[in-house]
């Protein structure tokens, strides 16, 4: 009893900790790839898990690609074993995005824990981990903010069928117990993605050790994990039926309908060549609308004429600086834009290197058919919101649906237009 309590105490203390320091934007995603698959018979023996084909590419590169989508990790840090030398060839010291690759070699399976207390010089002290064998569809930055200061908080799959996977007993956002597969136990099941504290590491104590069965329980059972539920697309990978299901699925479900937003009118009071942090102004609902569209499992795009750079009102790099600050922003509520397009051009440019006409200054669509190019759309049901009649004209040669926005509210505005995407049933 006198041990349990000091627990408590000890956990009490560093929750305090988290909860009376400033907002701490996530930096560093940690994915943890060194599972044998035993499950997976002979595809395993020589090629990790994650590492397997799944839509014609590596499983692993989709967990990356999905991650550096979001422009906020600056490291995304791969903890390997099994069959690691072709994960290290691949990734370590590669860049995906904004986020550099590292990978940490185990030589001597020591569970999930394990993993972590061998990389712990490695860690941040708030950072992402990800199971390197599952796929789940929804928006990370919102779980971020909803950590609450607690140790841990993850996230969960609402309305699974079926008895293969744990269940999560929740109280209001508390997980309170956890119920292993094939007990028969209803709820949310545990989806593999956390929001972590260092000092949990701290708490394993003999190795090898699982996060899931020797230190979740007891972290749960003090109060110090939350969750979240979410419906989006989710699979695992670790028995064959999901291995071949998902390489079936996966590339479909990654096709989204895409909402294109223009910046100035739109995004941020236009008061004439904004490029400067302290002179935007925010429309009423800006982030909040950007942030219902991640939520839907839609991207997020940005497509601005910047004349004032061919002008020599300002220079690139200042539109690129503005651009990571409104990122910033927008991830402090949860919202992300996966990619910030302009054009500098100008036909009556006092640049030379800009004065130029280009079918990518709106009314052009080029912004918006190089972004159909780059990112897997589902044009269909994509749309542009503008405030100009050149914004319009833009997706309609695109072949998008086009919707001007004329002021007010613009997340009351978005959320009328937002597609619906069916859940998954795993």
């Amino acid at each position: 009893m006198q041990e349990s309590a000091s627990i408590r105490s000890a956990i009490s203390r560093s929750m305090s900790a988290i909860n009376t320091s400033a907002y701490a934007m996530l930096r560093q995603a940690v994915i943890l790839v060194g599972g044998l698959g035993t499950r997976l018979g002979e595809r395993t023996r020589a090629t990790p898990k994650p590492m397997l084909d799944v839509g014609d590419r590596p499983f692993l590169d989709t967990l990356i690609d999905e991650l550096a989508r979001y422009d906020a990790f600056e490291e995304i840090l791969l903890l390997a074993g099994h069959r690691a030398e072709s994960i290290q060839a691949r990734y370590d010291g590669t860049v995906r995005g904004r986020a550099r690759l590292t990978v940490a070699l185990e030589s001597t399976p020591l569970g999930t824990a394990g993993a972590l207390v061998h990389a712990a010089e490695r860690l941040q002290q708030r950072f992402l981990l990800l199971n390197g064998d599952s796929f789940f569809d929804f928006n990370i930055l919102d779980l971020a903010v909803r950590a609450n200061g607690r140790l841990v908080h993850m996230a969960l799959r609402a309305d699974v069928t079926g008895d293969r996977f744990g269940r999560v007993e929740l109280d209001g956002d508390r997980v309170r117990s956890f119920s292993a597969p094939g007990q028969g136990a209803t709820g949310p099941v545990n989806a593999g993605v956390y929001v972590l504290d260092r000092s949990v590491v701290g708490r394993v104590g003999a190795l090898p050790a699982s996060l899931e069965q020797d230190i979740f329980p007891a972290l749960a059972k003090a109060g110090a994990m939350s969750g979240t539920s979410y419906r989006g697309y989710f699979i695992d990978i670790g028995i064959p039926e999901d291995l071949a299901r998902a390489d079936v699925e996966l590339n479909e479900r990654l096709r989204r309908p895409a909402v294109f937003f223009d910046r100035d009118g739109v995004l941020n009071h236009d008061s004439g060549y904004t490029f400067e942090a302290d002179k935007l102004q925010w429309i009423d609902g800006a982030r909040e609308a950007v942030k219902a569209v991640n939520d839907a499992g839609c991207f997020a795009f940005v497509v601005t004429n910047q004349s004032g750079v061919a002008r020599g009102l300002y220079e690139e790099s200042h539109v690129q600086a503005l651009h990571r600050w409104m990122a910033d922003e927008m991830a402090a509520i949860g919202a992300h834009i996966d990619a910030f397009e302009y054009c500098p051009d100008h036909p009556d440019g006092t640049i030379e290197r800009y004065r130029r006409a280009s079918d990518r200054r709106k009314p052009g669509p080029g912004m918006i058919t190089d972004l159909l190019g780059r990112f897997r759309v589902n044009a269909d049901e994509s749309m542009l919101i503008g405030d100009k009649a050149s914004d319009l004209q833009a997706a309609a040669a695109a072949g998008l649906k086009g919707h001007l926005f004329s002021g007010g509210n613009l997340e009351s505005f978005v959320k009328q237009l937002l597609p619906r995407r069916p859940a998954s049933k795993p």
